[in-house]
């Protein structure tokens, strides 16, 4: 996008501004799916905040509603509808103006529905996310329902507003978009084909929140290790930083910033630069992100995911050999179309030999438009359910395991603030993401402080300062 471009949609946001003004005007965003959506929903809360509305969680008092929307789970759509039933009378009564956005506004069938059974105003698709004051503006103005959506990938946007929650930790977009086209997965039809931003503009982004005070980025994309690899092959990259090793050495190196994470990688393209990178880089966490959705060989071949079982946990033994005390996560999906006893038994044989910290599990949903859709041999709800929780049970027996072996370490802890569930703790994040809450006073958070794990407990560790 142009600067011109740009400067015509923060034209737009001023003019809701001036309509707004002394209006004491709210909005409540409701967010789903993962944290690229989150990093957007932190875009159109900037967007918005600017436009004169203030955020609340009391959906009832909010004169714009906002959902941003994911595909990714069945569940997600039941989600949607129920919610936009739930705020039809809300509209009804005051006016409300409802915005509905993100990956589900990719998909026709979604949209079609909401339209013919649904109240809105705005629907606007992972593409338009920018021109979302354009698209409110008109629909104030001119009193009428705007439907944008792009079916053709979209630009890199640069130069939105941008509100963060958290002062502490801080995402970043690296990239949009994915090639892979697993077989179960809609984002490549919704997201679109990967586009990687400038080098520059992400340096400068990292450079500004470090600045703020921010202590802790995750870089962001459906496959960062792919990073700047479709600009590369044609030949669009003039940086010298032109892969994601390359940006991981350059992120590691802005002074302020205590700890850099990244999500996702795919196990296909980790190559030897950029073990070597977290390696070298004591900014870089040892904890990496290693999707494995399926031990079983075959199921990974009809998944699309272009390695074997071998191959991965050849990968994680060269992990391990190159990064000293490297520790893994994963996401696994159970009951893929076709999944025999044998085939789920290879997956649990990989859980046994790698000992994830952490495992995201889910049992596979249909999605409309993938290929995985139109296979004839879906596993029975049954099975699925089953076969997830002997997944659950072995996961929680070697969190266990895993946890005693933090007692009586000694972690590097940023703290956050005071925990969630118990203020009179703080709470921070060991390296490899485990939950540490501890006692100690309001001028350690935002600090990384040494901490001694006294004992475990199932989801977290318990801690004290040294």
């Amino acid at each position: 996008m142009t600067k011109t471009d740009i400067n015509e949609e923060l034209e737009y946001i001023e003019k809701i501004r001036k309509i707004n003004e002394g209006k004491n005007l709210k909005y409540n965003i409701f967010t789903m799916g993962c944290q690229l959506n989150e990093n957007d929903s932190e875009k159109i809360c900037g967007m918005v905040e600017k436009m004169g509305y203030t955020k609340t969680e009391n959906i009832a008092e909010a004169d714009l509603v906002i959902y941003n929307t994911c595909c990714v789970r069945e569940n997600a759509e039941e989600k949607l509808f129920g919610k936009l039933g739930e705020v039809k009378k809300q509209k009804e009564a005051r006016g409300t103006i409802i915005a509905i956005g993100g990956c589900m506004m990719q998909e026709q069938h979604i949209v079609d529905k909401i339209k013919k059974s649904y109240k809105y105003d705005v629907i606007f698709g992972t593409h338009t996310l920018h021109k979302f004051p354009k698209d409110l503006y008109n629909a104030i103005m001119e009193n009428k329902k705007i439907t944008d959506i792009l079916d053709i990938d979209g630009e890199i946007i640069e130069g939105l507003p941008i509100k963060r929650d958290d002062s502490i930790r801080a995402s970043v977009t690296i990239m949009n978009g994915c090639n892979n086209f697993c077989t179960y997965c809609i984002v490549p039809y919704v997201r679109g084909r990967e586009r990687s931003r400038n080098p520059e503009d992400i340096l400068n982004e990292v450079k500004s929140l470090a600045q703020a005070g921010y202590k802790e980025i995750t870089l962001l994309g459906q496959n960062v290790n792919s990073y700047m690899r479709v600009e590369r092959e044609k030949g669009l990259c003039s940086s010298k930083i032109d892969s994601f090793a390359k940006l991981l050495r350059a992120v590691n190196n802005i002074e302020g910033i205590e700890k850099i994470r990244f999500v996702s990688p795919h196990p296909k393209d980790f190559t030897d630069d950029v073990i070597e990178a977290i390696r070298d880089c004591e900014k870089v966490s040892k904890f990496v992100h290693l999707p494995l959705q399926s031990g079983s060989t075959r199921v990974l071949k009809a998944m699309n995911r272009v390695y074997t079982k071998e191959q991965y946990l050849n990968l994680v033994e060269k992990m391990k050999e190159k990064i000293p005390n490297v520790k893994f996560s994963t996401d696994i999906i159970v009951g893929f179309p076709g999944e025999t006893e044998e085939d789920f038994e290879d997956t649990l044989d990989v859980v046994k030999k790698v000992k994830f910290e952490q495992i995201f599990m889910f049992i596979y949903s249909r999605r409309v438009g993938t290929p995985a859709d139109k296979m004839e041999n879906q596993i029975p709800e049954e099975i699925k359910h089953k076969r997830f929780d002997r997944l659950k049970a072995l996961y929680e027996e070697q969190i266990e395991e895993n946890n005693k072996a933090y007692i009586e370490t000694v972690q590097d802890i940023l703290v956050e603030g005071y925990s969630k569930t118990n203020s009179d703790f703080l709470t921070g994040r060991t390296d490899s993401n485990k939950v540490v809450i501890f006692e100690g006073d309001s001028s350690l958070i935002g600090k990384v402080v040494p901490v001694k794990i006294v004992s475990e407990h199932l989801w977290y560790l318990r801690g004290e300062v040294l």
